[in-house]
């Protein structure tokens, strides 16, 4: 039986070979539908009151069973009315199944019997006015071996081999779709425990059928998994669902490799922590997987060397999320002990919110190494200047109060601008970094270095030219200086907006926040020289357009160098486009892994 309609909108068809029915004229069917309702806890609600958009308020995969239910025309209020709900033994995810029993107030227009000449049925012929029945639903084949009849044309029959291996090809075939398959069950009951045991309960039921429902999979998700393989983070599934529903989820995803492998729980169990370690990294898929088994799947990733980011949101997840490095919670569905155990919550329960995530971390990270490196750039130099100076015999190319007026202002501004930079256009398409590389790198200690001293010899040049030629008049050289300096730096946070690429690949206007930094910071060194009351406060003069274009190639070097240097830094290691798991760097693989 097919079933029309998408999301949690309770409008849709029921189509047999193609032949629409009737729902209400089936009852084995509407008695299916009827024992999904109840044995869930979802509510569905409609929002904005125009019967177009709805909303389930509990697990969504409950609410598929909620909305099937009432696309049938079957409301929670009056089956709740005539068989009320008792007792209840929640899902257990060792149990894999969860059972409702309720009150027979009324058999709600349908009568559920067996007849005389099943003498052993479990039902019995007609149900007393105050007898209870308990609706079961969960794992197919869990479901299938605690049944010992199913319901075949308003009645319980013996379940025979060969309608137990029907039931089998159509859980498989219904998996190879990518469905996600609940089994439904029931058991009449002349009474109820006080305190209900699974044990007792749960035996000689009487199998309904088989519920399959697409959880399709967002748009971007796709996308997602892809750029994140791109930044060598290899995303693992790790689900309760059946190895084949599993894995057409996972192909449909793009999420399997050609040569990866898929491991179900009872194959993870027979195998030893180490066997399980040497296999973590070509695992794509691991299903029908219990709590304990996630812990051990998170473990054997550590000691793969991978950083392992588990989300999950039941309360048997904690100790996953727990164990990993990084424990993500659904802020939606998650639980509240999943929340409060994990490190960070999403709070739209989307994969590609937390490559999003690492994305968005990559550039923070970025900007954080470009605003350490400009301000280590400019303080080095000036260190360099003044003590060349000294070396040299020369009086100081800057005052004290031209030091700090650089530092404070027309330092500041562009190294907070840097703080704003976008990102640079290959920030998911490198490794991860190792987690013990400090943000500056041997390869940046030296750029600093080179960098100094191209800035130390155009400052020094233009404060020996002005020297010169203003007859050793040191207040005008030390203007010179202090412009050319000062331009220098503010020409340098342009180019330190990208350690690879060039400033003309970036674009030089692309950050408008470094564009009103260095404007602002421009004005204010005009200011200090051209401001009449400023210049002695500042001990400065003003200088004319002959000693600007003297010193403009000064100006330029610095940046100029940097520029030169971008070529070499950006070539990439040879294995860095390889997936994470097969490049090491350093000492230590580098693995970031997305669990879900």
């Amino acid at each position: 039986i097919h079933v029309s309609g998408e999301g949690f909108v309770p409008q849709g068809r029921f189509y047999v070979d193609g032949h629409e029915i009737d729902p209400r004229q089936n009852p084995d069917l509407r008695l299916l539908l009827q024992a999904s309702l109840l044995a869930s806890d979802a509510l569905l609600n409609p929002v904005g009151g125009n019967g177009r958009e709805w909303e389930i308020v509990g697990d969504p995969t409950e609410g598929a069973l909620v909305v099937l239910a009432a696309k049938a025309g079957l409301e929670r209020k009056a089956l709740e009315k005539a068989q009320p709900r008792v007792a209840e033994i929640p899902f257990d995810s060792e149990r894999k199944r969860m059972t409702t029993i309720h009150r027979l107030i009324s058999d709600f227009g349908f009568r559920i019997a067996g007849g005389n000449d099943e003498p052993h049925s479990p039902l019995a012929t007609r149900h007393p006015p105050l007898a209870y029945i308990a609706y079961v639903k969960g794992a197919p084949d869990v479901i299938l071996e605690l049944s010992t009849h199913y319901h075949h044309r308003g009645r319980p029959a013996p379940l025979t081999e060969e309608v137990r291996e029907r039931i089998r090809r159509a859980n498989e075939e219904m998996a190879n779709r990518a469905l996600r398959v609940l089994a439904i069950a029931y058991r009449p009951l002349s009474e109820v425990p006080e305190e209900p045991h699974p044990e007792e309960l749960e035996r000689n039921l009487v199998f309904l059928g088989l519920v399959g429902m697409h959880d399709k999979p967002r748009p971007e998700v796709r996308p997602a998994i892809e750029k994140a393989r791109r930044a060598g983070i290899r995303t693992v599934m790790v689900t309760g669902d059946y190895r084949d529903t599993a894995v057409a989820v996972a192909r449909e995803l793009g999420l399997l490799r050609p040569e990866s492998l898929v491991l179900t729980g009872a194959e993870l169990q027979r195998l030893s922590d180490d066997h399980l370690t040497e296999l973590a990294d070509r695992v794509d898929v691991y299903a029908r997987v219990s709590p304990e088994h996630k812990v051990r799947i998170v473990e054997a990733l550590k000691r793969r060397d991978a950083i392992v980011a588990m989300t999950g949101d039941g309360v048997n997840d904690a100790p996953a999320l727990k164990r990993a490095h990084i424990g993500v919670a659904m802020g939606i569905t998650g639980t509240d002990v999943a929340r409060e155990t994990a490190d960070m919550v999403l709070t739209d329960d989307n994969y590609a919110s937390i490559v999003a995530a690492v994305e968005e971390g990559r550039v923070i990270y970025d900007n954080i190494r470009k605003f350490v490196f400009y301000l280590l750039n400019c303080n080095v130099g000036e260190i360099l200047i003044i003590f060349s100076a000294i070396l040299a015999g020369l009086p100081s190319p800057l005052r004290p109060i031209q030091l700090l007026w650089l530092n404070l202002v027309t330092d500041g501004l562009p190294a907070l601008a840097l703080g704003m930079e976008k990102g640079e256009p290959d920030i998911m398409e490198r490794p991860p970094r190792p987690p013990r590389q400090p943000i500056l790198t041997r390869e940046l200690w030296t750029l600093t270095g080179v960098q100094a001293v191209v800035e130390t010899v155009a400052t020094l040049a233009a404060f020996i030219w002005a020297l010169r030629a203003s007859g050793h008049n040191v207040i005008f050289a030390q203007t010179v200086a202090f412009a050319t300096l000062v331009m220098a730096e503010l020409l340098r946070a342009y180019t330190a907006r990208s350690e690879r690429y060039s400033l003309w690949h970036i674009g030089p206007l692309s950050n408008r926040w470094m564009l009103g930094a260095t404007l602002s910071s421009t004005l204010l060194l005009l200011a200090v020289m051209y401001v009449p009351f400023l210049r002695p406060v500042f001990n400065t003069v003003a200088l004319d357009a002959s000693v600007w274009l003297i010193i403009l190639p000064l100006i330029t070097l610095p940046a100029l160098a940097a520029e030169a240097a971008k070529p070499f830094i950006r070539r990439r290691p040879p294995d860095a486009g390889k997936p994470a798991g097969e490049r090491v760097e350093g000492p230590r693989k580098v693995t970031e892994v997305i669990s879900l």
